[in-house]
């Protein structure tokens, strides 16, 4: 293993395989890899520690996918099922703006009842109150319904969303890109190659996106690796993707721990090195978010030790998060983030959704 991150940080690219063999290690390795990723870190992206200012705009819980690791969707009609409207969306963006936020992320289940049309008239009224916002939504999930609802093609889709005021794209619904694992957690989602596909295609027109994961349900260290080299491919040939996230399972209210199929998320160990082999493995993707809201404030200090470069945002709740059990996914204040940035000896910095920095 030392070999390894002695090549690593030699310029040796990591395969998934190899991946695969650090997010098992145990023991004083883990400090070993942590202390090469910071390397890494230090010489990609300097000392600097990035957040971005933004909301949540909660569209609704409605969801077609009612997917097992997740317990924020509900089908429809269901007594605690919303849909806020567009007086809903008006209301959430008007306060925003009030913020002064710079980002706006839509919070939405896949509602049967969105079409294209429909995504690209509440991105219009957003993009109408805040058009000095970027407007952040759409996985490649809403945009293979959405082609599907209204009979289109998703390059149609895409390119109605970014002409109504589109700012970049969200890269989740990617979960564990491993088919044999999104089958049993995700069945009603699309597959591998299609979520590769879409993505792709935004990129090629224009868009860029985030890069996630989630893990510690019922993926192994050998589908986490399998799942960096898709995203790796893809980065080579787009350069698209402007951060990648590891997203933590939070298991408490799903499915899947109701069923008894899981009986916790990730633990400490685990995150530490997803930080870290992210940070070895992506050569291509500069940023490492370390989501707060996910890990806590704690945990995403010791990210920031691991490899990671970014807080991700202020978010102003996450009704996603918050039903499945992290109740501190909230608002994260910037003098808090700088508090954690000082005691690191590094510095803090707001960033917009593209990561240039904001004074």
């Amino acid at each position: 293993m030392k070999e390894l991150l002695e090549d690593v940080l030699e310029g040796h690219r990591l395969t998934s395989a190899e991946a695969a063999g650090l997010l098992k290690a145990r023991g004083s390795d883990v400090w070993e890899i942590t202390a090469a990723a910071d390397l890494i870190r230090e010489q990609t992206v300097g000392d600097v520690v990035t957040y971005v200012r933004n909301q949540n705009i909660h569209i609704t819980n409605i969801c077609r996918n009612l997917c097992r690791f997740c317990a924020f969707g509900r089908p429809p009609g269901a007594p605690d099922a919303y849909n806020v409207g567009d007086a809903g969306i008006r209301a959430q963006v008007t306060l925003a703006k009030e913020r002064k936020v710079t980002e706006l992320c839509f919070l939405s289940g896949v509602n049967p009842d969105f079409s294209a049309e429909r995504y690209a008239e509440m991105i219009g009224i957003a993009h109408g109150i805040m058009p000095e916002a970027d407007i952040h939504t759409m996985s490649p999930d809403e945009i293979t319904w959405a082609a599907t609802k209204s009979g289109i093609s998703t390059g149609e889709v895409i390119e109605m969303v970014r002409d109504a005021g589109l700012g970049t794209m969200q890269g989740t619904g990617a979960e564990i890109l491993v088919d044999s694992v999104r089958q049993q957690f995700c069945p009603n989602k699309i597959l591998t190659a299609e979520w590769s596909r879409i993505i792709t295609e935004a990129h090629n027109k224009g868009l860029k996106s985030t890069a996630t994961i989630m893990y510690g349900s019922l993926d192994t260290a050998d589908d986490r690796a399998e799942h960096f080299g898709v995203i790796r491919d893809i980065q080579d040939e787009t350069g698209g993707f402007t951060e990648f996230i590891p997203l933590p399972f939070i298991h408490e209210n799903t499915p899947l721990a109701k069923a008894g199929l899981v009986f916790g998320g990730s633990i400490g160990r685990e995150d530490i090195l997803m930080f870290a082999v992210s940070r070895l493995f992506f050569d291509n993707i500069r940023n490492i978010q370390i989501s707060w809201g996910k890990v806590g404030e704690r945990m995403a200090s010791l990210g920031l030790m691991a490899g990671g470069n970014d807080f991700g945002g202020t978010m102003f709740t996450d009704e996603v998060s918050v039903e499945a059990g992290a109740a501190a996914a909230d608002y994260f204040d910037p003098a808090d983030m700088q508090r954690i940035t000082n005691d690191l000896g590094r510095t803090l910095r707001q960033r917009s959704t593209v990561y240039g920095l904001i004074d």
